[in-house]
């Protein structure tokens, strides 16, 4: 329980303090007669899982990017013609998958393939998992805007900054069928035949509920009347380990994202 509120505690007192700026920024934006725009954006999350140093295991690597929904409700305002701060509010996909022949920690049926003590930390078969975390996401982003011509309606830009994130929910989804064995050379097979791997289990529990890292986007917007839409790609990144325990390593969340998205221009 004191690990939990460790770490949701400054994720809370990051997402008031982006609050409060974006309440701030927002006066700001109304007293010097700025550009102020609201908007959303959707498009999707490419996520992966990352591990590194010596929590690194069997389990917490070899994982590749899947795919999941991403999208956001933004306000911006503009500070000069070329800078404004954008607070944002994001549903984002992370995770990762494994296919194929992986490992597994050993479960207590399996172990008592073995004798007493001497059961191996995992397991080995042939299936395929996924990873599938989602969270809500408070950013505040520093925006930089360059028109692409005098009179063109075209401009390009890039924003980053940082976010906190609230861990919304997390499921280990497994499927498949194989052998289990107790090497990774498939030497020393524990079944006959081919076993289920079809489920899927909730680890939010698992997991910790808060994290904070870096965002940031680089795109391209066309000027339409009463707005803009544009294009855009970036990248996220979580600075906390996510896992409570280690007896499994230690992983951090990142993804890339491709997003559309339409924003409006507030009338001064």
């Amino acid at each position: 329980m004191s690990t939990a509120i460790f770490f949701i505690t400054p994720i809370h007192f990051i997402m008031k303090k982006i609050i409060l700026s974006g309440s701030m920024l927002f006066l700001l934006g109304s007293v010097t007669n700025a550009q102020n725009f609201v908007g959303l954006k959707a498009g999707i999350s490419i996520p992966n899982l990352s591990s590194n140093g010596s929590e690194q295991n069997p389990i917490n690597t070899g994982y590749s990017s899947r795919l999941g929904p991403d999208f956001a409700a933004f306000f911006e305002t503009g500070i000069t013609k070329t800078f404004s701060i954008m607070p944002s509010l994001e549903f984002s996909s992370q995770g990762g998958k494994k296919d194929g022949f992986q490992a597994f920690t050993t479960p207590d049926s399996y172990a008592a393939y073995f004798p007493p003590g001497q059961a191996p930390p995992y397991l080995y078969a042939d299936y395929n998992s996924q990873a599938k975390m989602n969270y809500l996401v408070l950013a505040a982003l520093g925006k930089f805007n360059w028109p692409l011509g005098s009179k063109s309606p075209c401009s390009i830009y890039v924003d980053a900054g940082p976010f906190g994130a609230l861990l919304l929910s997390a499921h280990q989804v497994t499927s498949g069928s194989s052998m289990i064995y107790a090497d990774a050379q498939k030497q020393q097979p524990l079944t006959q035949s081919a076993q289920s791997f079809d489920n899927t289990q909730d680890i939010k529990s698992d997991l910790h509920k808060g994290n904070f890292g870096a965002e940031g986007d680089l795109g391209i917007a066309l000027n339409i009347p009463g707005g803009k839409v544009f294009l855009e790609g970036g990248v996220n990144y979580g600075f906390l380990n996510i896992q409570k325990g280690s007896e499994n390593g230690k992983n951090q969340t990142g993804a890339a994202t491709v997003r559309v998205g339409y924003a409006y221009k507030l009338k001064k």
